[in-house]
């Protein structure tokens, strides 16, 4: 099983996760992160780092948000790796609450 980052990210893209991430499993896009399935080991830390919890277990992301598990595939791919944090994208506390997101992710 590996981890997933979801809608929560969209346009907010905190990177605290990426800070505890001990294999550099997270690609940076324009307003989102993704997580590399061929990457994760489980060790679930970047779940608690998360302060809009984003990343769920594969086997737990809500229904409404399943198409997010081969789009984090997809775009793990093409992204660079981040492994350092950084600020969140300037607008994020107006983001931090929409849901739906999905059509707004930036490739």
């Amino acid at each position: 099983m590996t981890y997933v980052v979801t809608d929560a990210c969209v346009k907010c893209k905190y990177t605290d996760c990426v800070d505890v991430c001990p294999v550099d499993c997270f690609h940076e896009g324009p307003n989102f992160l993704v997580i590399d399935p061929d990457e994760c080991i489980d060790c679930t830390l970047c779940v608690a780092e998360c302060p809009v919890e984003a990343i769920y277990a594969e086997d737990d992301v809500p229904e409404n948000m399943l198409d997010y598990i081969p789009l984090n595939a997809e775009l793990a791919k093409e992204w660079p790796t981040i492994v350092e944090k950084k600020d969140p994208l300037a607008d994020h506390e107006e983001w931090s609450g929409v849901t739906g997101k999905i059509h707004l992710v930036e490739r």
